[in-house]
């Protein structure tokens, strides 16, 4: 610990002392805050980021706060390539960190960015087992890794409230996404949006996840993390939102265009998203849970893409992740029949070119193994005495970004 606060109403500004009034919160724990880092005065960082309630709150989050300061030089928009020294590589734990861009065959342009520091949920927000330290407790030794839950009436309802809220915060990201915005700016809407709810974002710190959503640019197949980078016209990027709420999970996502998108890449988007509506609608009582694999196979092969086949759907509730697991691809080993009362994801991912995947240093990252873009979508699904319904669906506010729903 090399540095002490200093009163946050005595910062320098234009080489004299000005009174600031005490209205911060600490950075750290959400308390009214008077004391300011010093380093963080000294780069002329934001106010709100270096503002703490006591030395003892500053001396316990300095091994996380000081990642702030090695991005405080951001890269030039557009070069492709971060900053290295201001970059601290985000690892899963176990794992060594550096302060430098690791070595890796990178497969696209793409590469990784300094992502911020990990955002404050409030003390009134209900939390999953893993929020504090990163490891979920319950979900890794349940039942229901074996055995595909049958919800009840009461379950039922809690998950429609948290799919409504899903959606509504996926909408919010949707609405922001364009050129110029960084992912991690796209991460605090879907943050901030998530705690309005009332609810708690699912990812965030989900197995030392840093962040509140998923955000995958381009050759990123899943688990992309919100960082620095500014998105650019043409890119196209997916936005993966889960919310704990009233004790269950919802998950979706959807991709989007970013300004002017190339005609390949709409085709790949379009695809992706009729594969997820053509298995949705063989989903009912009695049908084969492999069925799914085959259905988006053949959607995705008629267009000329692959499906990745290292991820698959997922059953989810009080668990965010549980049996059953659903495959995306033909002649895939799915166990189990559909019945009423089960509710689960289907998010095709859909490449354009090979099926195959690598996984970035940060083990979380996976991209195409020849670095062409993938696309994803998907829905939290109940299978009903008749058929599904989709408990994450599109509302009528949802912004209007697909030009195929449009026509």
């Amino acid at each position: 610990m090399r540095s002490s606060l200093k009163p946050s109403n005595a910062i320098m500004t234009g080489g004299s002392d000005v009174a600031e009034p005490a209205s911060l919160s600490c950075a750290s724990c959400g308390k009214p805050a008077q004391l300011q880092c010093p380093k963080c005065v000294q780069l002329k960082l934001p106010r709100e980021t270096a503002a703490f309630c006591t030395q003892d709150c500053f001396k316990a989050s300095w091994s996380s706060h000081k990642s702030v300061h090695l991005k405080a030089k951001p890269s030039e928009p557009g070069t492709g390539t971060p900053d290295n020294e201001g970059w601290l590589y985000c690892l899963k734990k176990g794992q060594a960190r550096t302060p430098k861009l690791p070595y890796f065959d990178w497969t696209g342009t793409l590469r990784p960015y300094p992502i911020s520091s990990k955002r404050i949920v409030p003390a009134h927000i209900d939390l999953p087992d893993w929020a504090a330290d990163g490891t979920p407790k319950v979900e890794p030794n349940s039942d229901l890794q074996y055995v595909v839950e049958i919800k009840k009436p009461e379950q039922i309802e809690r998950m429609r409230e948290t799919c409504l809220i899903a959606r509504k915060v996926l909408d919010k990201a949707a609405s922001v996404i364009r050129p110029g915005i960084t992912t991690d700016e796209i991460d605090r809407v879907v943050h901030e949006a998530t705690i309005a709810e009332g609810g708690y974002p699912s990812p965030l710190n989900y197995h030392f996840f840093p962040k509140s959503c998923c955000t995958s640019v381009n050759e990123v197949i899943c688990h992309g993390i919100p960082d620095a980078r500014k998105l650019e016209d043409g890119d196209i990027v997916n936005v993966d939102v889960t919310v704990y709420y009233k004790g269950v999970h919802s998950d979706l996502n959807e991709t989007y265009f970013v300004g002017n998108v190339d005609e390949e890449s709409q085709r790949l988007v379009q695809s992706t998203y009729e594969c997820l509506e053509k298995a949705i609608s063989i989903v009912k009582p009695g049908m084969r849970f492999r069925e799914v694999g085959e259905v988006i196979n053949r959607n995705a092969t008629m267009s000329g893409f692959s499906v990745a086949k290292s991820y698959c759907g997922h059953g989810i509730g009080e668990l965010f992740h549980c049996a059953p697991n659903i495959p995306h691809y033909a002649r895939n080993k799915a166990v189990g029949v559909m019945k009423a009362g089960q509710t689960f994801t289907i998010e095709p991912m859909i490449n354009a070119g090979v099926w195959r995947d690598r996984m970035w240093p940060d083990g979380w990252t996976d991209v195409t193994a020849d670095g062409k873009r993938s696309a994803q979508f998907e829905h939290t699904l109940l299978v009903t005495e008749t058929g599904v319904e989709v408990l994450t669906a599109r509302l009528p506010s949802s912004p209007k970004v697909f030009p195929w729903l449009n026509a």
